[in-house]
């Protein structure tokens, strides 16, 4: 397998047409799969706004209260209601704000940024990124998958992760399959599209890099039964369960 980023790619601007960008840069192979920072898919989507876009309901003074507080510093609750009203649900109110999109991904603040956002305050993600993909994928021919950066519970760091993809399945399923002891396997489903878009991440990096563009060659599907489950449904997230039943209590 081979990755590298793009380079080349101008600052996206609102009404950019990404597919062009890349085209202009590289050209794709049939095999190839484009992983797209959801950054400069939200930039091109206009989803760049202000905190003054915001106005702070009694909800959101609440909960930049009490963050403020744990933190010991001054918290805008108009942040707290972006979060808000960019998220389905929120899993936890303290000591950070763990939301539920409206397109099913579980992160830390909606997926808000407030960095690499020239002339707003706040870049917020796509509202829809599998259509991101799709319209990606449909104007370039090749899969592409929408990746953004996330924690995950029990480690440090965060890695990257699909948001939305098209052009392939989600994950690739090796139940049924033989281990080399002749075991048969039955749970095994192997998420590629979070897999691949860590190993974008590797080469797109962090920060002022300027390439939020990857494009993975030489690997393959292979000859397995996909699925696009990728975000668990509430009815089957214990964590989530376990989440709504706990509270923070400040130790």
């Amino acid at each position: 397998m081979n990755v590298f980023a793009v380079e080349g790619l101008p600052e996206i601007e609102p009404g950019d047409d990404i597919a062009t960008l890349l085209e202009r840069e590289i050209e794709l192979g049939p095999d190839d799969i484009v992983c797209v920072a959801s950054t400069i898919v939200s930039k091109a989507e206009g989803r760049q706004a202000d905190l003054a876009d915001f106005p702070a309901g009694d909800r959101a003074e609440a909960i930049a209260e009490t963050i403020g507080g744990i933190a010991g510093e001054t918290k805008d609750p108009r942040f707290a209601q972006a979060v808000l009203e960019e998220s389905e649900e929120l899993l936890l109110e303290a000591p950070f704000l763990l939301a539920v999109t409206r397109f099913g991904h579980i992160t830390v603040n909606a997926g808000i940024d407030r960095s690499n956002v020239p002339d707003s305050d706040l870049l917020l993600l796509p509202e829809d990124p599998t259509a991101s993909a799709k319209r990606l994928h449909d104007a370039l021919g090749v899969p592409v998958i929408v990746t953004d950066t996330s924690g995950r519970p029990f480690r440090y760091g965060q890695r990257g992760v699909a948001l939305g993809w098209a052009g392939m399945p989600a994950a690739r399923d090796w139940r049924g399959r033989l281990d080399r002891d002749g075991r048969e396997m039955g749970v095994t489903v192997q998420a590629v599209v979070d897999e691949l878009s860590a190993s974008a991440n590797l080469v797109t990096g962090e920060g002022a890099g300027g390439t939020p563009v990857a494009v993975i060659s030489d690997w393959e599907f292979g000859d397995f039964d996909g699925s696009d489950n990728l975000f668990r449904e509430e009815d089957d997230d214990i964590i989530r369960a376990a989440l709504k039943e706990w509270s923070y209590a400040g130790n």
